[in-house]
């Protein structure tokens, strides 16, 4: 079981900067529900909206706006995206 609460943090403009976060692809998403697996390891920094993140054995975790987040490969989720969400986004070929 992978403990998604460790993997979202509220990173300060260094660690951004230095993880290439604006030079990352952008996603945006309207407020619904989607189904998702995780097929690479993927980082993503919040830069609007809310989601609530449901694995399947019943963790919770909300990311937010400012939050960058370590999803792992392999990952069964459900995301409520509850207000519209636009990120940066890192694949990682693992």
């Amino acid at each position: 079981m992978t403990e998604l609460k460790n993997k979202v943090e509220k990173p300060d403009k260094e660690k951004l900067d230095a993880l290439g976060v604006w030079n990352w692809p952008t996603l945006e998403k309207e407020a619904c529900r989607i189904d998702w697996v995780f097929d690479a390891t993927e980082t993503s920094y919040f830069l609007e909206g809310r989601v609530v993140v449901e694995t399947e054995d019943g963790q919770r975790v909300e990311v937010k706006k400012g939050d960058l987040a370590v999803f792992p490969k392999g990952l069964k989720c459900t995301w409520l995206i509850k207000e519209p969400i636009r990120k940066h986004f890192n694949i990682l070929d693992d």
